[in-house]
């Protein structure tokens, strides 16, 4: 079977990622140092313990596996903390991607899927977000993301290494079949935070900044379900494979919805009330963030098919009733 690199796999996106990948007829290789991955999400291909920081043990891996593309989502993601700790967010997510950059390079691996983010347009009110749309991050993390798609752009021009860049929104939802599921510690996501309200597991869900320039004061995203991000990674991988050259896509479903309307459709599936605090705005967070996705649907024939509120909500709340990961 042919071996894909997913950095990262033992993580929220990256195990739907490899689930997805193996269901393709790919087998994932997950690399993971699980500084947040989970080793109960690891379930669809071999483990290769090790940290984007470690070159040799990088070298290795690539000579073990002899990957035809890497799957890149290892990151750390925290807009709060890329704000107010930017080195860490250069040191890792740029110094440990150049360094997977140059082992693929190294090893003839020339096929690249990269995990990047919509916080690379920055805070564009009003506009829906297209590929062409000007890049300009507000905080650390949207920049070193930014920094990588520049490090990829510069290596397809001097070794030929092809890429797909996934510009995506606001993930949510769990695999409906439960295998693997969003959890963190600490819990950063709305929709789970949200869950972890209603059922008693925290106090109250903070909606951060009531005082936004949107109709009802809070932030507008636009969320995409799991399972269809990962599957334009599939067909972002089958793209570099039929040799169609460097492409940056964005994955939205081009309808943004607020917190207090995301609060409001829970109780739809969930039946139960959710206990709010009122809080400031956080540093680094736009007001609103609307993805246009006709690249993907064009060129690579993406069409999201889960990604409602409703079923994105229920995916979530099934598996969070349901399951959980020991590390």
């Amino acid at each position: 079977m042919t071996t894909v690199l997913v950095t990262g796999g033992a993580g929220y996106i990256g195990s739907h990622a490899c689930k997805a990948l193996a269901r393709a007829g790919y087998t994932p290789v997950t690399f993971d140092n699980f500084e947040t991955g989970w080793r109960d999400a690891v379930k669809f291909g071999p483990l290769e313990e090790g940290d984007l920081q470690d070159r040799d043990r990088l070298r290795d891996v690539f000579a073990k596996h002899k990957p035809v593309a890497v799957m890149h989502f290892a990151a750390l993601s925290l807009v709060g903390e890329s704000m107010s700790n930017p080195g860490k967010y250069w040191r890792s997510n740029v110094g440990g991607s150049l360094n997977l950059i140059e082992a693929a390079a190294e090893a003839g691996c020339k096929n690249f899927v990269f995990s990047s983010t919509c916080a690379t347009y920055g805070d564009q009110d009003g506009v829906v977000l297209d590929e062409n749309s000007t890049q300009m991050p507000i905080n650390s993390y949207g920049a070193s993301k930014r920094a990588i798609e520049d490090i990829l752009d510069n290596f397809r021009a001097s070794h030929g290494l092809n890429s797909v860049i996934f510009r995506y929104f606001n993930v949510a939802g769990a695999d409906p079949d439960g295998e693997v599921g969003e959890f963190h510690q600490p819990e950063t996501h709305l929709i789970p935070l949200m869950l972890d309200a209603i059922e008693g597991k925290r106090d109250a869900l903070t909606i951060f900044g009531t005082d936004y320039d949107t109709p009802d004061g809070t932030c507008i995203r636009d969320y995409v379900h799991v399972c269809d991000l990962v599957d334009a990674h599939v067909l972002g991988l089958k793209w570099l494979e039929d040799e169609k050259g460097s492409r940056a896509f964005n994955l939205g479903t081009g309808t943004g919805f607020s917190v207090r309307e995301v609060v409001h459709h829970s109780g739809s599936v969930t039946n139960k009330p959710v206990p709010i605090i009122e809080g400031a705005r956080r540093a680094g967070d736009a007001t609103a963030l609307v993805s246009g996705s006709r690249r993907a649907d064009k060129e690579l024939g993406w069409k999201p098919t889960r990604s409602t509120l409703e079923n994105m909500i229920a995916d979530a709340w099934r598996w969070h009733q349901n399951g959980h990961y020991d590390r």
